[in-house]
């Protein structure tokens, strides 16, 4: 009896060492799990946060559906090349390309710029599309003839003065949420937050009356 006693005590700390062998695992496995879904959610997080932290503020607010329609309307009978500045998650470049445009976005957070070429693809449009990480300030627009904004009221002045510079006559600016501060819009459609402006260089620089001047044949 003594004998078993002693092989019993033996075992006992055994199956208990077991025991917490597994309850440590689990516990592992649970850290693992929390981690990971910390790390997931800073990835989706951070291209809503990581734009509130610029210079500039550009919070990354989604296009709607109605801005969306209202763009479009804007760009109904023209052509050539479009760009989106401050693109966000693609949505009017694609919507835009679907349109027959060759769209191009510009966005500074690479977290969004990504996400966009994956829905560009997804739609099927990524041979009309293409998304760069830039700040806009360093990028020349002076190639594209139709101008897509979404800015906010600090920065639009700035914008403003830097496309009048760069753009030919025939460009088309359309603005979303905020208008210019100085130009006044040719076309407007939407309302509240939904609200579309459209600004044609040729009228507001006079380019349509514009004329070669003649000078006077003097007699030889």
């Amino acid at each position: 009896p003594g004998a078993m006693s002693q092989a019993v005590a033996k075992e006992i700390p055994q199956e208990q060492g077991e025991g917490g062998s597994r309850r440590s695992s689990w516990g592992l496995l649970v850290t693992a799990g929390v981690g990971g879904t910390l790390v997931a959610f800073y990835a989706v997080a951070t291209p809503f946060v990581t734009p509130a932290l610029r210079k500039v503020c550009l919070p990354f607010v989604p296009a709607t559906a109605a801005q969306i329609q209202n763009v479009l309307k804007m760009l109904e009978n023209r052509s050539g090349s479009l760009v989106d500045i401050g693109s966000g998650d693609g949505r009017i470049v694609i919507a835009a390309a679907k349109k027959g445009f060759q769209a191009v976005g510009y966005e500074l957070n690479p977290w969004l710029v990504w996400y966009s070429r994956y829905r560009a693809w997804r739609d099927g449009v990524q041979q009309n599309t293409k998304f760069y990480i830039s700040d806009l300030w360093k990028v020349s627009f002076s190639h594209y003839t139709n101008v897509v904004v979404f800015g906010v009221p600090q920065m639009m002045p700035q914008l403003e003065k830097k496309l009048e510079d760069e753009l030919e006559c025939n460009a088309r600016i359309i603005a979303c949420r905020f208008p210019f501060p100085c130009w006044i819009p040719d076309h407007t459609t939407g309302e509240g937050i939904d609200t579309v402006w459209a600004y044609d260089l040729k009228r507001s620089r006079g380019c349509e009356t514009k004329s070669l001047e003649i000078t006077p044949e003097t007699e030889s």
